[in-house]
């Protein structure tokens, strides 16, 4: 399974969305069951994932689909 399609999964999982809307429009504000608890599980689920640590700051600024991706490929992860 490639990043990005792990990535993807960890999406679907804990949003409980098809693959097919997450796209640069996919941020909490336009997603209603992306809350607080959803943000904190999908962070924990993508550090399982990619075997990594998010800074707190990187917790914060989580807030899109988009986002997340350049700050996994800031800690070396690819997304091709």
């Amino acid at each position: 399974m490639s990043n990005s399609e792990k990535y993807n999964k960890v999406f679907m999982d804990v949003l409980g969305v098809n693959e097919a809307v997450l796209n640069e429009s996919f941020t909490f504000k336009a997603v209603p069951q992306w809350d607080s608890v959803a943000h904190l599980s999908l962070i924990s689920e993508l550090e399982d994932a990619f075997d990594v640590m998010f800074e707190s700051e990187d917790i914060l600024h989580y807030g899109s689909y988009e986002n997340g991706k350049k700050i996994l490929e800031k800690m070396g992860i690819s997304m091709e």
